[in-house]
């Protein structure tokens, strides 16, 4: 999604500034031709890396798949020995216990093969579905239902060889082959998964605070990125070193700084910013910042609930990742003519006139393609969340969700689905994005 807003933006602009000819010469198409060979095994392997977890996500969504499901079922073998003979002329009983380990699906046609410890010799009768030639054991078990157990035994009568390896009593690993119905490859789809998805009254809620963290956390990081890159465009001392200190936010590691942020807004006496506010007494109490949903104020007779939690993860989107925009942005301003500027402050118009008439329309192509990108990589956002509060106090976000019902509940199904969910909304905004972004006229 970010590639295809950024050849927009660069098509856009180039078809602005030139003029596509008419028609292409033989020459022209031979070059087209060898650029498409060129890129075409690039195209390919990124199509791939794209592709197919989208496609495989799809298939999944409409699949009835529980985390148990990933592997198709099997029968599970388990060799022993009892009693472990200890002289020759010693009988035991070579047991194998079986099971099919799905609770779900069965196993038909199963064919069990292994080979006897060497020194064993059959001393009674087999089970009727088994032969024995020589020291190879092969049966015909036929079919397990689901959770289906059993127990073979094989009688055998120890001998002298045998008795002289004791410490290597199973000659080899049974061999067991079987068909098994794949709940992953098989033709079963069903629409439950989106069905559940969408009846629960908490997936509606989870979408409005999924909007609400992106828009407020895109626009927040949008506006301190151009804050900044406003601040930092002019010329100063210590301006490299300033420009530098802004990027550490983007570039340290989210583990170590979310830590930070967890300690530093901590509920209980090591908290450093409630220390502060309760120092200068502008709170009663702790606030729990991270784990408090709401707090209701009253403003003109009207009462509101403030999303504490929620408010403060924005926070954190937001610092976290205007260097970002500051970045993008500042490299846009640094190619903006002087000449302009410098017309206006003779005519006698201000800075803010400036930035609003000269600067800001200039900016309005890269604030719109920074805008779908921190839209999509917020809505995407998982680590940030997860790390400071679980999705607990109303964070809850649909990639929370997907996590939660993919693998905390075990319901892959379910968890594609509401992947898919997040796929269109996105796909979504991208194609409005296009129709209605402003082009820059830089």
């Amino acid at each position: 999604m970010a590639l295809l807003a950024a050849l927009h933006f660069l098509t856009d602009n180039n078809m602005n500034t030139s003029t596509a000819p008419k028609g292409r010469g033989p020459l022209g198409k031979s070059e087209m031709r060898l650029a498409y060979s060129m890129i075409l095994p690039t195209l390919l392997i990124v199509l791939s890396i794209v592709l197919l977890p989208l496609l495989a996500n799809f298939w999944i969504s409409f699949k009835p798949v529980q985390l148990g499901d990933l592997r198709a079922p099997s029968v599970i073998a388990n060799e022993r020995i009892r009693p472990a003979p200890t002289a020759v002329g010693d009988t035991a009983d070579v047991s194998y216990r079986l099971r099919n380990s799905s609770q779900k699906g069965a196993i038909t046609d199963i064919q069990f093969k292994d080979e006897l410890p060497a020194g064993l010799t059959l001393a009674g009768e087999l089970d009727s579905r088994c032969q024995l030639q020589g020291a190879s054991l092969s049966c015909d078990l036929g079919d397990y239902e689901p959770g289906f157990r059993e127990t073979l035994k094989v009688p055998v009568t120890a001998t002298q060889i045998y008795i002289d390896n004791p410490d290597n009593p199973r000659a080899s690993k049974p061999q067991i082959e079987g068909t098994a119905d794949n709940i992953l490859t098989n033709n079963q789809f069903t629409l439950e998964n989106f069905k559940k998805v969408f009846s629960a009254d908490e997936f509606w809620l989870v979408l409005r605070v999924s909007l609400y963290y992106t828009v407020f956390g895109t626009i927040g990081a949008l506006v301190f990125g151009l804050f900044a890159a406003q601040l930092l465009s002019t010329t100063f001392p210590g301006r490299g070193v300033l420009r530098g200190f802004f990027l550490f936010p983007y570039v340290a590691p989210v583990i170590a700084v979310a830590f930070a942020w967890v300690l530093l807004l901590d509920a209980g006496p090591g908290g450093t910013l409630n220390a502060i506010l309760l120092k200068i007494g502008a709170v009663d109490g702790p606030v729990n910042f991270l784990g408090q949903r709401a707090v209701p104020f009253t403003v003109f007779g009207f009462t509101f609930k403030f999303p504490v939690a929620l408010t403060t993860v924005i926070s954190f989107e937001v610092w976290r990742y205007f260097p970002l925009s500051f970045l993008f942005i500042l490299a846009r301003m640094q190619s903006m003519s002087s000449e302009t500027y410098e017309a206006a402050e003779i005519d006698g118009a201000t800075p803010l006139q400036q930035f609003w008439y000269i600067s800001l329309p200039q900016l309005a192509g890269i604030l719109a393609v920074l805008f779908l990108l921190r839209f999509i990589w917020t809505f995407n956002k998982f680590d940030d969340i997860f790390l400071l509060t679980g999705g607990a106090a109303g964070t809850r976000t649909l990639t929370v969700d997907v996590y939660e019902q993919a693998f905390a509940v075990s319901n892959l199904g379910a968890g594609a689905a509401v992947a898919v969910v997040v796929f269109v909304v996105l796909l979504l905004s991208a194609l409005l994005f296009f129709k209605f972004s402003p082009q820059d006229d830089g």
